[in-house]
């Protein structure tokens, strides 16, 4: 759709609109300065359980007195929620990075109906910030979404699209990079269990690129996390009673999911079980965060063996059998900036994402080196809320 093209709304619809794109949006990463902090200093928090020993989670927010009402009961048409295919392998140091954002929104004199203006995700060089190309959009998106995942491979991205103003909801699609990071035709996934997408909190992409694992709200309160066959548009649902879900990560073998409780504990989900709820036997917490800065974003190591995450602007590095936590870098947070930072590591686990003000930061996590580039598109560059970006 080209970018000129504009969609008014009003009433219900426009306060849906507007509530998926701030649920969205908020704790969006920041930082302008970036100091690192090197393997010789000291543990960043006390030493952890072991994942035998019992955590107190953070007790959820209560977001409503009665009785979770959503639409659609949990989906379990996905027999096999596991992505144990061969993982797409790491390239080396990322050539390239994905930025999606969500569609601009003004209101035109002293109007109360907004206008919107899709606008397209875009592919970047990862050393300068230039936009490569547009990525186009598959039949039914006229618009992208600001949510964005990578695989291993730095070739395979999924992204989150938004279909119409009207009656907006979100939906998925594959897209694949050549070689010279031209984007092939995108490819929409259709689900075949209904799901009442208007907000989605994160999106992951596993190593083997067949698995989308989505989070989202639950009307009356509540989160799930969901995963989505790319192929078949089957799915499973795990639901909890927190009332958001963060920072998803894909473990290598495609066996278990990393995820955010509440911006405060981090688990683990074992996709083998057949547990419906992410507080029962198949979630075991890693990291319990009550107390301390918040924590939106995760990543696995390569080997699978422990997890990447920040507490605040402190990224730091933990085994997911236990023991203390290893500062990797301290970004420094500038005033007004979110206390949380949303970041994408890549296939290789030495390099980590994070945009601020149209800049992409990139952390060499392995080097001990930190750079910067402004992020350049080629409609609407700098308007609406900064990009999202993975690599």
């Amino acid at each position: 759709m080209p970018s000129s093209a504009s969609a008014a709304l009003t009433g219900s619809a426009l306060a849906a609109v507007l509530v998926a794109v701030l649920v969205g949006g908020c704790a969006d990463p920041a930082a302008d300065r970036v100091s690192l902090v090197g393997a010789t200093q000291p543990p960043a928090s006390p030493p952890q359980p072991s994942p035998s020993t019992a955590v107190r989670l953070p007790q959820p927010a209560q977001t409503t007195s009665g009785p979770v009402r959503h639409p659609f009961p949990p989906a379990t048409s996905l027999a096999d929620p596991l992505a144990t295919g061969a993982p797409l392998p790491a390239t080396g140091r990322p050539r390239f990075f994905v930025s999606a954002r969500a569609p601009l929104t003004h209101f035109p004199g002293r109007t109360k109906t907004a206008v919107f203006t899709p606008v397209p995700p875009a592919v970047h060089d990862a050393e300068t910030g230039a936009i490569v190309a547009n990525v186009p959009l598959p039949p039914g998106i006229a618009s992208s979404w600001h949510l964005v995942a990578a695989a291993r491979d730095n070739r395979t991205f999924a992204i989150a699209g938004w279909t119409e103003p009207k009656d907006p909801y979100i939906r998925f699609f594959l897209v694949r990079l050549g070689q010279d990071g031209r984007p092939e035709q995108p490819v929409a996934i259709t689900q075949t269990d209904p799901d009442y997408l208007k907000s989605v909190y994160d999106l992951a992409l596993s190593a083997d690129g067949t698995r989308l694992a989505y989070a989202t709200p639950l009307i009356g309160g509540g989160a799930k996390i969901s995963v989505l066959d790319a192929a078949t548009g089957r799915r499973r649902d795990w639901t909890s009673t927190y009332s958001m879900v963060t920072g998803l990560s894909w473990a290598p073998d495609g066996r278990s999911l990393a995820y955010v409780l509440g911006g405060r504990a981090i688990g683990l989900l074992d996709l083998a079980r057949p547990d419906a709820g992410l507080e029962g036997a198949a979630s075991r917490i890693i990291k319990n965060g009550a107390g301390g800065m918040p924590i939106e974003s995760t990543a696995h190591t390569p080997d699978g063996g422990a997890l990447i995450y920040a507490t605040g602007h402190t990224v730091e590095r933990i085994a997911l059998a236990g023991g203390p936590a290893r500062v990797l870098a301290r970004p420094e947070r500038p005033p007004g900036a979110s206390l949380s930072l949303r970041f994408s590591v890549d296939g290789t686990g030495e390099h980590l994402l994070y945009v601020h003000k149209w800049h992409a930061y990139r952390i060499d996590l392995a080097g001990g080196t930190a750079t910067s580039v402004p992020i350049t598109v080629a409609e609407r560059p700098g308007e609406g809320t900064e990009p999202r970006a993975a690599w």
